[in-house]
């Protein structure tokens, strides 16, 4: 028998319309992109329409009230917070790697958020430090979830810090961005203590566009953070 020819084959095949061909191409399209979307492990995406009340409060109250006290006339040139950039160290992870996967899952179940394994630059022997050794975990939070995460932690995790007496404004840099250092992640309550027993340090980077200490922290106190308040020296007894 004689083999048939491509086109041949293209006859007895049933023609598909323009339009069809385009419809079945971008439902492919949007089904990859749902799968794209949905974050893997134990981060659920977020719902549609979702507001968080920081980023409403901010709109409403926070930002008239920073125009008010800076005497500005555009809404725009008002202090914002931009990111939070939340960092792990785990230093052991160089001799024990699923330390630092405990690490990364207790990251994301901290940020909503997948983070980033951050790898040394260069080698260190006194510290037995080889370049590209991972080192620690690194998340940078913005739009939703940086607001979702610093409702959180100022009214569920601070409170939790022991001994705790307000945070230091010396913790600024200069240009309006607060540091702030933890000694213990269990703070979160979105930890497992039984899965993660050991108090890993962290820090995190609450960056903001004000530009000055000063406009940094009347916004972050605006937000809710709770400063130190200066201490009130007594007049000493005659």
């Amino acid at each position: 028998m004689a083999k048939e020819t491509p086109k041949e084959k293209a006859k007895d095949q049933p023609k598909v319309n323009k339009e069809q061909f385009k419809a079945q191409k971008k439902e492919q399209h949007q089904a990859k992109l749902q799968l794209t979307e949905i974050p893997k492990g134990p981060v659920a995406p977020l719902p549609k329409g979702y507001k968080v009340r920081v980023s409403e409060a901010y709109l409403k109250t926070v930002r008239p009230a920073l125009m008010k006290d800076f005497n500005l006339s555009s809404p725009m040139a008002a202090p914002k917070l931009v990111k939070v950039v939340i960092n792990i160290g785990v230093s052991e992870a160089k001799e024990n790697i699923q330390a630092l996967d405990l690490a990364k899952e207790d990251l994301m179940l901290i940020s909503g958020q997948n983070p980033q394994v951050r790898r040394a630059k260069k080698s260190i022997s006194n510290f037995k430090l080889r370049e590209g050794m991972p080192i620690g975990v690194r998340v940078t939070l913005r739009g939703i979830r940086m607001f979702e995460f610093f409702d959180r932690f100022v009214s569920i995790s601070v409170p939790r810090v022991r001994d705790f007496q307000g945070i230091d404004p010396r913790f600024f840099d200069g240009r309006g961005n607060l540091n702030i250092g933890l000694k213990e992640h269990h703070i979160f309550p979105e930890i497992n203590m039984e899965k993660s027993p050991k108090a890993r340090g962290m820090n995190i980077t609450f960056v903001t566009t004000a530009g000055d200490d000063k406009k940094g922290k009347a916004l972050l106190e605006y937000m809710g953070m709770p400063f130190k308040k200066p201490e009130v020296k007594k007049p000493a007894a005659k």
